[in-house]
């Protein structure tokens, strides 16, 4: 089994670099590899802070952003502390110490939030409905003259709802209330267009979108009070300190500059069919998440009756990567906070899948998980202790 071709689906984790985005990062390795803050000093500096400010543009420009409104970091992770942190800082007893997320966001906005709380900020975590989607007229009744900042995920990480963040952001801006949204597993592919809509910070990552790791970006919308969150010098508008990672941004908006709408479309239509075929074909499957409104590289499953781990222990067996929200999986003596988040049960949870697609799958890799999953799921039932009720 294996000598089988790898078939990758847990994308949204990690995707493989693309050759391009290689290339294109090489140079300032080996050729322009100064510090950029060293531009007053030597020739290469100056190239070296050129570059980081023609990748900073392009990036930004993915957002309809201008280049002052994009900050770059070492990733999703850093970008939504800063948002959360940093807004909190700006704030301090001016306004007030509120804050409001969802339940079922990713763990740099819940535990950033929680730390908040530690720090004498209030944290309002907004319930959401089966399929994952914020209750506007809820949302506009949480917010307080107290508010500081709304984040809200522009998708999920683990279910793939989209959700309206251009309701979301008028509601946060006819309130006075600062609106971030987490746009790791979107951007570019979802398009937020900042003139359009109406977000002040947004997290964006390298790392889902075949670019390398260890690269993200926040966007500050222009006039937005921020405090600084990491002490040091004073790079990328004295706003996050630290050498700059200029291959990364290279890296970065290369990967940005490949996605095309044809590319999105053809992980639509991969994304569809294994829906499509998994529901029709095994039986006791439940689709987690809305059906059309998600991320159209994601696709996340429950099979009843089966541990999630086990599936995911068997398809790796064949050559098949998938990701699981069950407990062993986590590192956590719980399953998966969104399912739970969407009214699952812990059966749910721990027997989720979570199928993600990326530039090198392809038509018929989804044919194969979905052959192979069906023999695996059949024989996990038959010894299951779980049983049928």
């Amino acid at each position: 089994m294996l000598d089988r071709k790898q078939i990758y689906l847990d994308n949204s984790a990690a995707t493989r670099l693309d050759e391009q985005v290689m290339e294109a990062m090489k140079p300032y390795y080996f050729d322009t590899y100064a510090v950029a803050t060293s531009e007053f000093a030597y020739s290469q500096g100056i190239e070296a802070r050129e570059a980081l400010e023609e990748k900073r543009a392009i990036l930004a420009g993915a957002l309809g952003a201008a280049p002052e409104e994009f900050i770059f970091t070492s990733g999703s992770t850093e970008s939504s502390n800063i948002a959360l942190k940093g807004i909190a800082l700006a704030s301090g007893n001016a306004k007030g110490k509120h804050l409001i997320v969802s339940k079922i966001e990713d763990f740099p906005v819940l535990n950033s939030a929680k730390a908040l709380e530690k720090q004498g900020f209030k944290a309002t975590y907004l319930e959401v409905d089966g399929d994952g989607f914020i209750d506007l007229d809820k949302l506009r009744n949480s917010i307080t003259k107290e508010t500081v900042l709304l984040s809200i995920q522009h998708a999920n990480q683990e279910i793939g709802t989209v959700q309206d963040i251009e309701n979301i952001g008028r509601i946060c801006h006819e309130k006075g209330v600062l609106f971030h949204t987490d746009a790791t597993h979107t951007f570019p592919r979802v398009p937020i267009d900042t003139g359009k809509i109406p977000v002040d910070l947004i997290t964006v990552s390298a790392h889902t979108i075949h670019g390398p790791k260890g690269i993200g970006g926040l966007y500050i919308r222009k006039g937005t009070k921020i405090g600084k969150w990491i002490d040091g010098g004073f790079q990328e508008f004295d706003l996050r300190s630290g050498l700059e990672n200029i291959p990364g941004a290279a890296g970065f908006a290369r990967a940005v500059e490949l996605i095309t709408p044809q590319e999105t479309d053809r992980l639509q239509s991969m994304r569809d069919r294994i829906i499509d075929r998994i529901l029709k074909e095994i039986p006791d499957t439940v689709l987690n998440g809305h059906r059309r409104k998600r991320l159209p590289q994601n696709a996340n499953i429950s099979f009843h009756f089966i541990e999630g781990e086990s599936i995911t222990l068997h398809l790796d067996m064949y050559g098949i990567a998938v990701s699981t929200g069950s407990a062993c999986f986590s590192r956590s003596l719980e399953g998966s906070h969104v399912i739970f988040g969407i009214g699952g049960d812990h059966e749910r949870a721990h027997g989720s899948i979570r199928f993600t697609f990326g530039r090198f799958n392809t038509m018929k890799d989804v044919d194969t998980v979905v052959e192979t999953l069906s023999q695996v799921v059949k024989e996990l039932r038959s010894i299951s202790p779980l049983g049928k009720e």
